[in-house]
């Protein structure tokens, strides 16, 4: 059995109040790979052109201010 089968095993297993203290544990975890990704993403410059494209939808008046 593989580690991810045998993962799935136990926590197919947990008890209910073990399982939702695992499930939010997994989604803090998976929120914070996540904004590192953006981070890092950001920082490399991948989203330059979005921006730019954004301010000049907004300057264009194609889009408005949240």
């Amino acid at each position: 059995m593989s580690e991810v089968e045998e993962l799935e095993t136990r926590v197919r297993n947990l008890p209910k109040e073990e399982f939702s203290k695992f499930r939010d544990w997994f989604f803090e975890l998976e929120n914070e790979i996540w904004d590192k990704q953006i981070k890092s993403d950001f920082q490399a410059g991948k989203f330059k052109r979005l921006v730019e494209k954004a301010r000049e939808e907004f300057a264009q008046g194609k889009a408005r201010e949240l």
